[in-house]
């Protein structure tokens, strides 16, 4: 979230040379794609995100819990850690970099695009689901399991150049409840806290009648360090 607000202030607000700079939405929304792609992989390959999987995710967490990898006791703190640290994030942001609240910046909210309501639930499904689908493939294959979070990358920065007009690019019910709360905009929430699981789980239903349960190997995105996998009891060497 700080990552996200520090961004959307830089690239957004008025006062910024890099907005003033840029003259170009389309430039500026591939410049945030490429920071929060960034972002992504960096959390992914981080010692903490491999510990815990990266899942920073709720829709993501319960998709696994789907697909029998994650026991409903660490589900439900997994998606508490989320939702709190989105919040905690934006306030904390927000109290040290006060031009988040700016109308141009607003908390980085994330809000349907003119084609409304039913065209931003629909693209925030269709992006949520590609996401899923290509974790699953990626990080359950030999050959690709260690790129899992490149891809994860690669598909946010396309995701906010490409997308974000139409739903605002969220994917994540945490990441929208935190800007929400912090701009007090709670009118279309409801989008983000049904389309991104729909969509994931709609991932994980084509992945398991196409692959099976069998193949699923982790609910973690990346293994790699020394401490025993909470989900698998993987241990790196």
């Amino acid at each position: 979230m700080t990552s996200a607000l520090g961004f959307t202030v830089l690239l957004e607000h008025p006062d910024s040379p890099v907005h003033q700079a840029i003259a170009s939405a389309v430039l500026r929304r591939a410049l945030m794609g490429l920071a929060m792609g960034s972002t992504a992989v960096v959390l992914v390959y981080s010692p903490w995100g491999q510990r815990s999987g990266a899942h920073f995710n709720p829709a993501l967490t319960f998709t696994y819990l789907r697909l029998g990898k994650v026991k409903p006791a660490y589900a439900l703190f997994y998606a508490l850690a989320q939702f709190f640290g989105a919040i905690a994030g934006v306030f904390a942001t927000a109290h040290v970099i006060g031009a988040v609240a700016d109308p141009h910046v607003r908390f980085a909210v994330t809000l349907p695009g003119s084609l409304g309501v039913l065209a931003a639930f629909a693209a925030e499904v269709a992006i949520s689901f590609g996401l899923m689908f290509i974790v699953l493939c990626a990080s359950n294959a030999a050959r690709t399991a260690r790129f899992t979070g490149m891809f994860c990358g690669l598909l946010v920065a396309t995701y906010i150049t490409v997308e974000a007009p139409i739903s605002g690019m969220s994917m994540n019910p945490a990441r929208t409840l935190g800007s929400a709360a912090g701009a007090a905009h709670f009118a279309s929430l409801w989008i983000y806290f049904t389309a991104p699981p729909l969509g994931m789980l709609l991932a994980a239903e084509v992945y398991l009648r196409t692959r099976g349960a069998a193949r699923v190997r982790c609910a973690k995105l990346q293994h790699g360090i020394r401490q025993r996998c909470i989900f698998c009891g993987h241990r790196a060497a």
